[in-house]
């Protein structure tokens, strides 16, 4: 569910107004629901009940300090991939010793910082990568925790650039080669074995792959147990969310996407538990898009109309540097006036596009919407999640506000940049 919902005609965010929002704060702007967020990390956790778990958050999918300080309030470990990001959770009160390290480039100095701070897992990616952590580990006197990321070959993901599980991935490391790994690892020193863990894609929308990775890989957990005493079992993220749904919608636990069942925590619960509660491991997962995407929204303003032989142009003040997933994966995202339109109000079809000098950049084509004028206020829903994350300034335009709404309390979590930060560190050689 969301907190997003339409009051007396005017669209709201929890308590707040997002016109007023847009109003004082300018456009563009995003705007995130803590109740929203604070809901789907307790759903989550709530649908595991009986298994002991830790929920470590991506925090690639939206890395404002303080959408990571209201996870590590509810307890959350973070899902790491870079020491930018084991800065940002350390600096928001998240504790390293709940932080996987993930990702297949991890340099030396990221490693070190990562050790020195007493991460709890690195997931090792590949062979060099173990290596390394081996290396760095015993340069330095310690001894580093880890866990294979192991490829169970499970073809899953909306988009072929998320789907990470398959074996032409340059994720994790083939199923049948990560018991040589951990032998491995006990003869290069420096190591110690903690766990396994697999991610099979981003944006799955029904329980059916989870389960067979989880059923391929529990006799490899099963080995690891009895051979290297492993204490926990990452089950991955990649629990779809909705992105074509009506603000009617917000009020039900529907997560899949229009004209599919879609998939429910308990679903997705209901089909990996049986399988991994004999296990006695801790059970980890990684969820990012699940726990934000539907909990934040980009607000735009029209700025003119368009009308070519051939289509329709609605232009807005939010470009491709705002939000790539459009252009980058095709992605859809529901847009929706601030103001509510009358049941008879006039619909058109046309392309949301932005001022960004690109035929690529565009939020919605070819969409059927209420018609909107000049000066209307529009919000892209489901943009909580690989929105500002993923944001550019590319054309010079600076980075969006951003806004954590609260009930009725209102915080600017990040200020809108402005032009002397955009060329700040910039340097004219002298002539």
């Amino acid at each position: 569910m969301h907190f997003f919902h339409y009051r007396d005609g005017r669209l709201c965010c929890e308590d707040a107004d997002l016109a007023a929002l847009a109003d004082q704060h300018g456009t563009p702007l995003y705007v995130y629901s803590a109740g929203t967020i604070r809901d789907h990390y307790r759903r989550l956790s709530t649908a595991l009940a009986g298994i002991d778990h830790l929920i470590c958050y991506a925090v690639k999918a939206n890395s404002n300090a303080a959408v990571l300080d209201l996870l590590a309030r509810e307890g959350a470990g973070f899902d790491i991939v870079s020491g930018g990001e084991l800065f940002r959770v350390l600096r928001a009160g998240g504790r390293a010793d709940r932080c996987t390290f993930a990702g297949v480039g991890k340099t030396r100095s990221e490693i070190e910082r990562a050790l020195a701070a007493g991460v709890k897992s690195f997931n090792v990616e590949s062979e060099g990568e173990l290596e390394r952590i081996s290396e760095v580990a015993r340069a330095h006197g310690a001894e580093a925790p880890f866990a294979v990321r192991a490829n169970p070959d499970v073809a899953a993901g909306g988009h072929k650039y998320i789907s990470t599980g398959k074996s032409e991935n340059k994720f994790g490391v083939a199923h049948e080669d990560v018991p040589r790994l951990y032998a491995r690892a006990a003869s290069l020193g420096g190591l110690r074995p903690v766990g396994v863990q697999m991610h099979i894609g981003s944006q799955i929308t029904e329980a059916g792959p989870f389960a067979l990775a989880v059923e391929r890989m529990l006799p490899l957990v099963g080995r690891l147990q009895r051979e290297h005493g492993i204490g926990f079992f990452s089950i991955g993220g990649g629990v779809g969310i909705a992105y074509h749904h009506s603000l009617a919608s917000g009020a039900e636990e529907w997560w899949g996407v229009r004209d599919q069942p879609g998939l429910t925590l308990a679903g997705y619960a209901a089909s990996v538990a049986p399988l991994l509660r004999p296990l006695g491991l801790t059970i980890l997962l990684e969820p990012g898009r699940l726990l934000v995407g539907n909990a934040g929204v980009l607000l735009t303003r029209v700025l003119y109309r368009k009308e070519s032989p051939a289509k329709k142009f609605v232009i807005v003040d939010a470009g491709m540097n705002d939000l790539i997933r459009p252009a980058l994966y095709s992605g859809w995202h529901e847009i929706v006036p601030a103001r509510q339109p009358a049941a008879d109000a006039p619909r058109e079809t046309a392309d949301v596009v932005g001022p960004v000098c690109e035929s690529g950049d565009f939020l919605a084509q070819n969409r059927e919407l209420p018609a909107a004028a000049p000066g209307d206020l529009l919000a892209v829903m489901s943009a909580g999640a690989y929105g500002f994350a993923m944001a550019s300034t590319y054309n010079s335009r600076p980075l969006a506000a951003e806004v954590l709404v609260d009930g009725d309390r209102v915080d600017l979590v990040r200020e809108r940049q402005d032009e002397e930060e955009l060329v700040r560190g910039e340097r004219i050689p002298p002539r």
